[in-house]
């Protein structure tokens, strides 16, 4: 800081000068401001009342000379801060407000109070500036932060009521605002009780109402929010915001009373685009993707080129099986200059690869660029080349890819990996990993996936040794859990730890299908077919998986319920023709 010299003679000057010149100053000590001052003033959001800060009234400044006291008071502060004393500093301009009731020193005082960690000072000098100052509204949101941070929530009453009152013409957007300013405090009851009563003078605002719902919602009392809301609409029944607020609280409860609320508001407002996007996503939420895109339909038909509606009706009409119309929109969305066009790329190779359109796929996923979707398009290229009997050519495209990160790299090399697995290559599969692993020995997809093909050619002390160090790596690894266990349980090997490792897994993830096979399997290993059937089949249940159906039609043939069995394998051997672990399944009890 520089600091000036001021002679003597400059003593009859007004004091108001000499707070320009700090007014125009840096803070005291830069990043010294505490947690509490970020609270207080609101430092991370914008301020909870829009009322502009006006100029200060004459008669709330003091006609004070600058007086040789005055004059020693400031630069003592001053030069106390720049030191890092601001301790010092947030002393010397308290004693000087008390003294001079100027609000801007009571401002710079209440300040340098808070970057001290002073919070009673600030608090007092907060006190000061409003006394001095009763009709700014800064230095009453100063107070009330500082009173909240204190927990002192009745005392801001009064202050907020003022800061409403100042709003004028514009108290309805404060009143939006009165929740966010007290959200930080930690009792929504007494929130909502003070937001009672100071929207009390505004009830006939629809916002007024509006804010008793959000703080009633806060305090978990949804039918009290709920009845404020529909207050709100009656006042204004045209506000989307009031009914989309409605619908997401009675989502809590009823889809269905949401989409009903909904629909009735697009029945006499059908051009309320928020409202049919949040009737369009609820739809989706449902399930009920038809009934979805024809919502996003009606946006397109407002705005042809809405991208947002365009990409949901590309993605649902992907979900509906309607390819032509998806490969349709997402080619409209380049067109448009979609901001994620890699995606739409990807989702266009993935339509002309399900339409057996090999080469067009390949143009579309090579037009992916590096950044989200470009690890899944390489992958993709690399399996149509092997599928098309090149490939050398796809693994080297997977070597040659460029990755972002080490973690990208390793997918690389897992994806190589498995392209060698499918091509019934698994011993060079797993050489390619292993290999890996010299280079990062406690890479945990390396362990887990090189584990995996240890299993498949024989190699069980290479899968504990890597399963059991990625365990102690990372603890949490239900996967890891469950793929140790699994396989102890399917040689039939220390099936108590086999338990222990099952169910540490299921704890870990209980709704994981294929950790609920393993359980299923464990059980039947131990001769428990009826325990080992009600796993398996709830395991089928949340996926059709082909080895899981294996598993299950065993058990079941094992039970003499064979009609059971056969029907399941059937089923499955549909879906997934020439699956090895179904199709061994299968012949082990129908040669």
């Amino acid at each position: 800081m520089t600091f000036l010299y001021f002679p003597l003679k400059l003593a009859s000057r007004t004091l108001m000068r000499m707070m320009l010149v700090l007014s125009l100053s840096v803070p005291l000590v830069a990043g010294a401001q505490s947690d509490n001052a970020d609270e207080a003033t609101g430092a991370d959001e914008s301020p909870a009342f829009g009322v502009a800060e006006k100029p200060a009234e004459s008669s709330h400044i003091p006609k004070l000379e600058l007086t040789p006291q005055i004059l020693y008071q400031v630069l003592l502060a001053e030069i106390a801060g720049s030191r890092g004393n601001i301790q010092l500093a947030a002393s010397a301009y308290t004693d000087l407000a008390k003294s001079t009731r100027d609000p801007r020193v009571a401002k710079r005082a209440a300040e340098i109070a808070l970057y001290s960690r002073q919070p009673e000072i600030a608090l007092e000098m907060s006190r000061l500036w409003v006394e001095i100052d009763p009709e700014s509204p800064q230095a009453r949101q100063m107070l009330v932060g500082l009173l909240l941070v204190a927990h002192r929530l009745a005392e801001t009453s009064p202050h907020l009521a003022k800061l409403l009152e100042l709003e004028g013409d514009q108290v309805g957007a404060g009143l939006m605002r009165l929740n966010r300013l007290l959200a930080r405090y930690p009792d929504m009851n007494a929130v909502a009780r003070l937001v009672d009563e100071l929207t009390r003078p505004y009830e006939r605002l629809a916002e007024a109402h509006f804010a008793r719902a959000q703080a009633e919602l806060n305090a978990k009392d949804d039918q009290r929010a709920l009845a404020e809301i529909e207050r709100a609409q009656a006042l204004r029944p045209e506000w989307e915001q009031a009914v989309l607020f409605k619908a997401q609280t009675q989502l809590k409860s009823s889809h269905e009373q949401a989409l009903l609320s909904l629909r009735r508001f697009l029945d006499v407002y059908p051009k309320a685009r928020e409202v049919r996007l949040a009737y369009a996503r609820t739809l989706v939420g449902e399930k009920r993707f038809e009934e979805a895109r024809r919502e996003y339909g009606v946006l397109l038909d407002a705005n042809k080129d809405d991208q947002e509606a365009i990409y949901a009706v590309a993605l649902l009409s992907l979900q509906l099986n309607d390819f032509a119309v998806a490969e349709r929109e997402f080619k409209r969305l380049l067109e448009l200059g979609f901001g994620d066009a890699n995606m739409a790329r990807l989702y266009l190779g993935q339509i002309a690869e399900d339409g057996k359109r090999i080469d067009e796929a390949l143009q579309w996923y090579g037009k992916v660029a590096p950044g989200a979707q470009y690890l899944m398009a390489q992958v993709r290229v690399a399996t149509l080349l092997a599928k098309q009997g090149r490939m050398e050519e796809g693994r080297k495209g997977l070597q040659q890819a460029a990755a972002a990160n080490a973690g990208e790299r390793v997918a690389l090399v897992i994806a190589e990996a498995q392209l060698l697995n499918d091509a019934g290559r698994a011993g060079e599969a797993f050489l390619l990993l292993d290999g890996k692993l010299t280079e990062e020995p406690e890479q945990p997809d390396l362990l887990y996936e090189s584990a995996l093909l240890a299993e498949k050619i024989g190699r069980f002390d290479v899968l504990e040794r890597n399963l059991r160090k990625l365990i102690a790596i990372k603890p949490d690894h239900a996967h890891a859990y469950n793929a140790l266990g699994y396989s102890l349980a399917d040689r039939k090997l220390n099936l108590d730890e086999a338990q222990q490792l099952i169910d540490k897994a299921l704890a870990l993830s209980p709704g994981d299908a294929f950790i609920i096979d393993s359980k299923g399997w464990l059980l039947y290993r131990r001769g428990d077919n009826g325990g080992a059937v009600d796993y398996l089949q709830k395991a089928y249940s949340l996926r059709p998986d082909p080895e899981i159906a294996a598993h299950l039609g065993e058990v079941l043939w094992a039970l003499g319920r064979r009609a059971e069995a056969e029907k399941t394998w059937n089923e499955a051997i549909r879906a997934n023709p020439g699956n090895e672990a179904l199709t061994a399944a299968i012949k082990k009890f129908k040669p």
